[in-house]
């Protein structure tokens, strides 16, 4: 993780581009909600958001809970959710409604609808929500360091899109009747909530290996290869629901189960590998005395960093609690900063030397407040 040793190092011009920016984002989310409520009815559209709200608290709960060593940016985490919300859903809408109007002149009406859900709306809604997920690996490369914190900005922002989707697929439901929205909400908040955070999860994965390779050709092929990957799933997904719900169970169980699994399982060494690293690039900290074994030894485990902030919390409250996280944070930004420094093979600067610096002086100050 990237130190920000002062917020006024940022350029103010910088800041408010980025205010200008989400503004205009925020806006055509709100431009989205309201062409989806002159669809379905305000009635409908207010009923149809309560039930997308409801359960995504508990689906970014997961997300999150998965970047257990390094925890990302709060501001990135909000962009990645606010662009799937907003910026990416409206960029859907509208190709989407557009490409369905321009098919509908020479084909039926079910013919289009079906182009559309297999052919369009993958591409479009997986080449929109990947726009945040480029934009963070170009511009924020020190936040983006491998496949784990490619799954968790994937998944915020599948999630923020799939909330503000099922604006519109709760409100349609809603207006054909209380059965219908019944099914909907099972199938889509909770049998299936996961499809989107899986698709846009390829994405995040190719980029992700990307960055952590030090091969040029992989940093080349990886996210495409992620994309492809993710466009293919999601179009297999929406062809299945087209043929038949024996054929939507069957892609279901034998296809999107299994890649879920594998993501699963993707997750798991990644967060090894974030261990191994840890370790690694901290162990000379414990050799010179500036961690203990009983810190080193807990950095680089998520289970014994959990059981030492649970410690802090009995023993000194909040504030101890909340310097433990701080303190495992910091030391994982440290040994993050010295393995980037060491797969770019990065020349010493100063720059790099305060940041090291800075790192070492927060640890030995958190360690004061934990105690």
């Amino acid at each position: 993780m990237a130190l920000e040793i002062v917020a006024s190092a940022k350029p103010a011009k910088a800041s408010r581009l980025i205010g200008c920016g989400l503004s205009a984002v925020l806006f055509l989310g709100l431009l989205t909600v309201v062409l989806i409520g002159a669809e379905v009815g305000m009635n409908n559209l207010i009923q149809a958001m309560i039930l997308a709200m409801i359960p995504a608290p508990f689906y970014i709960a997961v997300a999150l809970w998965l970047d257990r060593f390094e925890a990302e940016p709060t501001r990135l985490l909000v962009y990645a959710f606010v662009w799937g919300a907003a910026g990416a859903i409206f960029i859907s809408y509208v190709l989407n409604t557009l490409f369905g109007a321009v098919v509908a002149q020479t084909q039926s009406g079910d013919a289009a609808n079906r182009l559309m859900a297999v052919i369009s709306a993958p591409v479009v809604e997986e080449v929109s929500k990947g726009l945040a997920l480029f934009t963070l690996f170009f511009w924020q490369r020190d936040e983006f360091d491998n496949i784990t914190d490619g799954i968790v900005y994937a998944a915020l922002v599948a999630l923020g899109f799939a909330m503000v989707e099922n604006f519109l697929y709760y409100g349609r439901a809603l207006s054909e009747g209380t059965e219908t929205a019944t099914q909907t909400f099972i199938l889509r908040g909770i049998i299936a909530p996961f499809s989107h955070p899986l698709f846009t999860a390829m994405t995040g994965i190719g980029l992700g290996w990307a960055q952590q390779s030090g091969k040029k050709t992989v940093r080349w092929i990886g996210p495409l290869l992620g994309l492809a990957a993710a466009i293919l799933l999601h179009s297999l997904w929406n062809l299945s629901a087209t043929i038949s719900g024996e054929v939507f169970l069957g892609i279901y169980v034998i296809v999107m189960m299994p890649a879920f699994l594998g993501v699963g399982i993707v997750v798991f060494f990644s967060l090894k590998r974030e261990g191994r690293i840890i370790r690694q690039h901290l162990s000379s900290d414990m050799a010179e005395g500036r961690l203990t074994e009983e810190e080193y030894n807990a950095l680089g485990r998520s289970v014994q960093r959990m059981r030492r902030s649970w410690r802090a919390l009995r023993r000194g409250g909040p504030t101890s609690w909340r310097a433990c996280r701080r303190f495992h944070q910091t030391a994982s930004e440290l040994a993050f900063h010295r393995w980037r420094v060491e797969r770019d093979q990065m020349q010493p600067t100063d720059q790099l030397r305060q940041i090291e610096l800075y790192h070492l002086a927060a640890l030995q100050q958190l360690r004061q407040n934990i105690r």
